[in-house]
């Protein structure tokens, strides 16, 4: 990873980051509520894998939009 980017692309590359993750998260949380009726502990890992995309998603928000979602 030796490539020189300018603020620009690094600001485009978090905002596709941001979108693959709130992608991913909506399709975890979709899979979990899919599974939980035939498959609680899969059901359970995907919960997981949702607040760990949510975190991200939180992380990302925070560094493109500083305060927006102060508390």
């Amino acid at each position: 990873m030796t490539d020189v980017v300018d603020s620009d692309e690094l600001l485009r590359r978090m905002h596709r980051a941001r979108a693959c993750a709130l992608e991913e998260g909506r399709s975890w949380r979709a899979r979990s509520e899919q599974l939980r009726p035939t498959d609680p502990e899969g059901s359970r890992e995907a919960a997981v894998r949702t607040v760990a995309y949510e975190a991200v998603l939180r992380v990302l928000d925070e560094v493109l939009t500083p305060g927006r979602n102060a508390r």
